[in-house]
């Protein structure tokens, strides 16, 4: 019960990769062609957010909650769509490492993260009030 043996490819380096296809174009003439599309310069970026954030009320809260302390981003402008909050609240998230939720334009955020809830706000351009 012996195998057969594989047939191998032979590969020579010193071999044109394209064989004979590189010269199936050599006698094309083409007569002058116009330029390609050029790149497009890339719109530039626009100069700030959409909305201007306003100010929130940060707080503390425990009730309701079997004595688990949440973060309370609350009070943000009627201006601002729900999306930009989901969007503030997914980012808080992240930067906290740990979850959350948005509840009647309200963001919690798991745990007591007051500080890093409130430098993050401000680095997004809102002005915080409440819990130092």
């Amino acid at each position: 019960m012996g195998s057969k043996p594989k047939k191998r490819v032979e590969v020579n380096a010193a071999q044109d990769p394209l064989g004979d296809l590189g010269r199936a174009f050599d006698q094309v003439q083409l007569p002058e062609l116009p330029e390609g599309n050029k790149l497009k310069p890339a719109p530039p970026e626009r100069p700030g957010p959409l909305w201007k954030p306003g100010r929130v009320v940060l707080r503390r809260e425990t009730a309701h909650r079997g004595g688990k302390v949440v973060t309370v981003v609350d009070d943000f402008a009627t201006h601002l769509p729900a999306s930009f909050i989901d969007d503030v609240a997914r980012k808080l998230r992240q930067t906290c490492g740990c979850g959350g939720t948005v509840k009647n334009r309200q963001i919690e955020i798991q745990g007591d993260q007051v500080p890093k809830v409130r430098a993050f706000l401000e680095n997004e351009g809102f002005q915080v009030a409440g819990v130092r």
